[in-house]
C-alpha cells in the first residue's frame, strides 16, 4: 500500500482528490505547518449487500420460453418426491 501526502489545505480545498486516494486503498499522511500531523487510513471493506438474483433471467437461460404442461409439472414433482424417500 502506497502512502500519499496531503496538507491541511489540501483536505480543505481538494477533498475529492484525497478521498479518491482513500477509496483506492491508499493511506494519506496529513502535514500541518511542515510537520506530519495525522494519517488517514481507508476503512477495511465490509461485505456489501448481496446482489439481487434475477430468478426469471436464470429460468429463461435454462429453459428458454418453454411452457410446461400440467402433466410435465406433476411428473417433475413426483420424481422429486420419489427421490427424497
Amino acid at each position: 500500500m502506497k502512502t500519499k501526502t496531503a496538507t491541511v489545505a489540501d483536505l480543505r480545498n481538494n477533498f475529492r482528490r484525497v478521498s479518491a486516494w482513500l477509496e483506492n486503498g491508499e493511506s494519506v499522511e496529513i502535514i500541518k505547518r511542515g510537520r506530519h500531523f495525522a494519517r488517514l487510513m481507508p476503512v477495511a471493506t465490509s461485505p456489501s449487500k448481496p446482489a439481487k438474483i434475477d430468478f426469471t433471467g436464470q429460468l429463461r437461460a435454462v429453459w428458454g420460453e418453454k411452457v410446461f404442461t400440467t402433466a410435465e409439472v406433476q411428473g417433475m414433482r413426483d420424481a422429486e418426491l420419489g427421490s427424497q424417500s
